[in-house]
């Protein structure tokens, strides 16, 4: 095997050789939070105003703290995931892998890269500062396979 050792506690299988690694991008990650925020807010001062609420700016200013304290919070452990893509396997954050010859869909779904399995698995690749570069390189070893 050749490139960085696998993730998750996974075996290499003998001359399966790293070709990519997928890390969550920290710009990626906060503008998919302001995004949220922004609808979210948008949603919440709507629903206030349709109430008769005399307040509705509270909406969107409890949405923004919200989706920012929760982005605070989860952002050490949600920007350390990293998936890894050999020559045979898509390995996942955690250890789980897809086969390549197992894979049958990738997309990008909203900001980030979904991958579906013959067997109806589905996944999300996460934060990734360049959705189509991630899908090009699974398509490309997916040929390769």
């Amino acid at each position: 095997m050749s490139g960085p050792a696998l993730q998750g506690g996974l075996e290499p299988e003998p001359g399966e050789t790293v070709l990519a690694e997928f890390r969550a991008d920290r710009v990626a990650y906060w503008r998919g939070h302001l995004v949220m925020a922004v609808l979210g807010g948008a949603l919440a001062g709507l629903a206030l105003l349709a109430m008769g609420n005399g307040t509705p700016w509270v909406g969107p200013l409890g949405a923004a703290l919200a989706v920012g304290v929760r982005g605070a919070y989860l952002a050490s452990e949600v920007l350390g995931l990293r998936w890894q893509l050999t020559d045979r396997r898509l390995i996942l954050p955690g250890g789980r892998a897809f086969r390549l010859r197992d894979i049958v869909t990738v997309r990008k779904f909203l900001g980030d890269v979904q991958v579906i399995t013959r067997q109806g698995d589905k996944h999300l690749i996460k934060y990734q500062p360049d959705a189509a570069a991630v899908i090009a390189a699974i398509d490309r070893a997916r040929a390769a396979a």
